[in-house]
């Protein structure tokens, strides 16, 4: 039976280099620290880690086995800090991903700060992902919440999206560039143009949002030489790489160098839904509707409040 103490001792030898660097770091004697891996290695019938003298050396099969049990002593070492802080009497860390499409600019940041003031005991872990990644990262309860773009293409039994608000798509061009003169253009000026993003064939997102409706006026986006799917577009656009479409809360981001443009076409939105899953601990569904009535309310303007 493969224990989690055999997991532990194996990434710290992985992470050391050697077995004499991990007993010193681990506190146990190097004999020990060997007779955990054999025995891990025989339970499994997989030879793990090539040694000699100097140093060890991950075979394939350990390759593959190290990045799975370093992220179950991840998700192990979350689990019971979730843990302590309810026998603290908190509620505990919820774990939001957003895209780098839907930046933290009103009205989500200020929203997220007046729900966590009702929930002094919870605090956010934050970080970016892809909307796909996303609905796979919630799905599977590797993360809590999150905000992200449709269209999401595979679908989730156990995931439900409520859509928060719609907001208009707007093209960002750098200063340099011919269209930086116009405040107002038609989508047909940019049948020509290259666009720093582009779809991926197994991602939705916004960037295959976009190239949906330039296909229903006409065109495929042509790509730039130099492209991105996360934020660092903004950057391309400004080092006059090509061009972007994107929304309109992405100006609270940009550099200085990034001019934007409307689209005279009013079918240029997209939406940004909130994701989480069927069943979640009562503290995230509480967190969820406090939050999607925060971000109702008049003063946040968003333009949608309806689950999906």
């Amino acid at each position: 039976m493969i224990s989690f103490k055999q997991l532990r001792y194996f990434v710290e030898i992985v992470a050391a280099g050697s077995y004499t660097r991990a007993s010193e770091r681990l506190y146990i004697a190097q004999s020990a620290l060997s007779r955990q891996i054999k025995e891990l290695e025989s339970d499994m019938d997989v030879v793990l880690l090539r040694r000699d003298a100097k140093q060890v050396e991950l075979t394939l099969a350990g390759q593959e086995f190290y990045d799975k049990a370093r992220k179950i002593l991840e998700d192990l070492e979350h689990a019971i800090s979730q843990a302590r802080y309810i026998d603290k009497g908190e509620r505990g860390a919820i774990r939001l991903l957003h895209s780098s499409s839907v930046p933290l600019s009103p009205p989500l940041g200020p929203c997220l700060n007046t729900v966590l003031e009702g929930f002094p005991g919870v605090t956010l872990e934050i970080s970016q992902a892809s909307s796909e990644h996303q609905a796979l990262e919630v799905e599977e309860g590797r993360a809590d919440l999150g905000l992200a773009r449709i269209p999401i293409l595979r679908k989730h039994p156990h995931l439900e999206t409520v859509t928060l608000f719609q907001e208009k798509l707007v093209v960002a061009v750098s200063l340099q560039h011919p269209l930086a003169q116009h405040s107002v253009i038609d989508i047909a000026a940019l049948r020509d143009e290259l666009f720093v993003s582009t779809p991926h064939r197994d991602r939705g997102g916004l960037s295959y949002l976009v190239a949906e409706r330039c296909i229903a006026h006409g065109f495929f986006p042509k790509p730039a030489r130099a492209t991105s799917r996360k934020a660092s577009l903004l950057s391309l656009v400004n080092a006059n790489f090509g061009i972007a479409i994107v929304p309109d809360s992405m100006r609270a981001i940009a550099v200085a160098g990034v001019h934007f443009i409307d689209l005279k076409e009013e079918d240029f939105q997209s939406a940004v839904v909130l994701m989480h899953r069927r069943g979640a601990s009562v503290m995230v569904d509480q967190f969820v509707q406090a939050f999607i009535a925060a971000i109702a309310r008049p003063s946040t303007s968003p333009q949608l409040a309806t689950s999906t």
